[in-house]
């Protein structure tokens, strides 16, 4: 209770922020409770796309999630004490965006009581049932994570010993958690653009890029705010990484499109065709797809290249420009891009409604709420210090 104390302090500024995040929030659950009462009929869903734009955004908050190794590990295990600053406010983003997932996966199951039935009624041929417990458990470590460390330096002590063992146990789970969520697209023999090898590896590189990213964006807020410095090295090294890590991800997108293309085989080729050119006529999705990739290039050019690197408007700009494209890659294309054509090869258009949309923006609001306050708590530990 001590330390959540400081976030009732703040300047004008911090409660009118609060306030507008709690304004979109409350919508949010105004639009939630009207799906749970009239039924996901509300929604674009349908017996050909059943999983939409909260499954989609699931998977991305996961990536988000699994990111927190990337400034996790160097710390711990390698002892870079340029991320010393930074690796708590790294485990607040890992842990609030795999509780954002798992809210996604609550709202999408219409009655959300039906996550009573993963846990009554297990089975270890269930992916959904491994899927809950690794992020279960994933958020419980990293909260043990959080609040041992910001209180130990409220107290002005070491961190205890026995921490370190629960960061090292993290490790493998924060590349468990994506690799569950892969499985359960990579294991649908009648969805061949999900039923790839390369999806697990390209949800991971994916998260090392775009939760570095938006760390990097939100170090450079709080620097350009006065409010937190987390220096001039970790923020070099973290935008190394999320450099390094793009043209990784861009290589696996390239090498998947080379196969697909090459081999000409109908049913894989049908996807991408439908994403990047339209499909019978059906081309809804086509410019969300160029626009990926024509953020991804940007991306690319103001990362790799050291002088725009150096330059923090333009690297917020490239980290800006990374986690967009795989927000629209993975948070939207990959799921309609897996169903369109479905086995039989008709195409069910689907289209997010604005119920959607609302109840999305409510949970990111509530991720950004929580961040907020975490981040405050954190900080304010510090200056304390």
């Amino acid at each position: 209770m001590f330390m959540l104390e400081k976030a009732l302090e703040g300047s004008r500024r911090y409660w009118i922020w609060l306030g507008c995040l709690s304004g979109v929030i409350a919508v949010g659950f105004v639009a939630f409770v009207h799906e749970r009462q009239v039924g996901l009929a509300v929604t674009g869903l349908s017996r050909d796309v059943p999983w939409g734009l909260y499954i989609a955004q699931f998977v991305f908050c996961v990536g988000l999630g699994a990111s927190a190794l990337v400034v996790v590990l160097p710390y711990y295990l390698h002892d870079w004490k340029a991320f010393a600053k930074i690796a708590v406010l790294g485990e607040i983003l890992g842990m609030v965006a795999v509780i954002m997932a798992m809210l996604f996966i609550f709202v999408s199951m219409g009655q959300p009581t039906r996550v009573l039935n993963v846990l009554l009624y297990p089975h270890p041929s269930s992916l959904i049932f491994w899927d809950l417990i690794v992020l279960s458990t994933y958020v419980l470590l990293n909260a043990i994570i959080t609040v041992t460390l910001v209180s130990s330096e409220h107290n002005d002590v070491p961190p205890p010993s026995w921490v370190r063992l629960v960061v090292l146990l993290s490790l493998p789970w924060a590349v468990g958690i994506h690799t569950v969520t892969a499985f359960l697209f990579s294991g649908l023999a009648g969805r061949s653009y999900w039923m790839s090898p390369l999806l697990a590896p390209r949800f991971l590189i994916s998260a090392f890029t775009s939760g570095p990213a938006l760390l990097v964006v939100l170090l450079l807020l709080l620097r350009r705010l006065g409010v937190f410095d987390a220096g001039e090295e970790a923020i070099r090294k973290l935008a190394v990484t999320v450099a390094y890590c793009m043209v990784i991800n861009v290589f696996f997108m390239l090498m998947e499109a080379f196969t697909v293309f090459y081999s000409r085989i109908p049913e894989h080729v049908e996807h991408l065709q439908y994403l990047l050119f339209g499909l019978h006529g059906q081309d809804q999705f086509v410019p969300w797809t160029w626009l990926a990739a024509v953020l991804a290039v940007v991306a690319l050019l103001l990362l790799v290249v050291p002088a725009c690197r150096q330059n923090p408007r333009l690297l917020t700009t490239g980290c800006a420009c990374a986690f967009a494209s795989l927000w629209l890659d993975k948070g939207l294309l990959l799921m309609v891009g897996g169903f369109t054509p479905n086995p039989l090869g008709a195409i069910a258009r689907y289209t997010p409604t604005l119920s959607e949309w609302t109840v999305v923006f409510g949970i990111w609001a509530l991720g950004a709420l929580m961040i907020t306050v975490f981040y405050k708590i954190t900080i304010t530990v510090r200056e304390m210090r």
